[in-house]
């Protein structure tokens, strides 16, 4: 399962609404490269395939592919300052550069 703080979930929101995207779920992406770290996308998607997985989080729906399932479990995304700029960021447990 994947989590939102209600601090990212706003971030989306208002992303959503200025993109026309605001009933589109989130899909949240994860490949893992050659060298083991971790590749994170999101991103609003109309298309739900079969075999996605659906989650909601916060009021946002959020689609995973099955591929990225397990990478993804216990994730949670947050949008925090960093050096004065506001981000997105994953807080992850299976990440290898997170442990």
């Amino acid at each position: 399962m994947i989590s939102l703080t209600p601090e990212a979930a706003e971030h989306i929101r208002e992303s959503a609404s200025q993109g026309n995207m605001a009933d589109m779920p989130l899909r949240v992406a994860v490949t893992r490269r050659e060298d083991g770290s971790f590749h994170y996308a999101l991103g609003f998607d109309d298309i739900n395939r079969q075999d996605d997985h659906n989650f909601e989080s916060e009021g946002i729906k959020i689609v995973v592919a099955p591929q990225s399932l397990e990478m993804l479990n216990g994730a949670i995304i947050d949008y925090v300052d960093l050096d004065g700029s506001k981000e997105i960021i994953f807080i992850n447990p299976n990440d290898p550069a997170q442990q």
